[in-house]
């Protein structure tokens, strides 16, 4: 990812890729790169779920 988005921003900009590809109006070149780009948000955000939830234990732990 090019710039730090926050989970929400990168959430928000996943569910608008959804919306956009569920319509069946995108041209496949298009909805290529979404999907692309949707699979990049996906792990980004898988990561920083996975890291509070290091961050949870770990507080937890103390």
């Amino acid at each position: 990812m090019n710039e730090e988005l926050t989970y929400e921003q990168a959430l928000k900009r996943l569910e608008e890729i959804v919306s956009t590809l569920e319509s069946s109006e995108t041209p496949l070149d298009e909805s290529l790169k979404l999907f692309e780009e949707g699979a990049g948000l996906a792990a980004y955000c898988n990561d920083k779920l996975v890291n509070a939830k290091q961050k949870i234990t770990e507080i937890c732990k103390e």
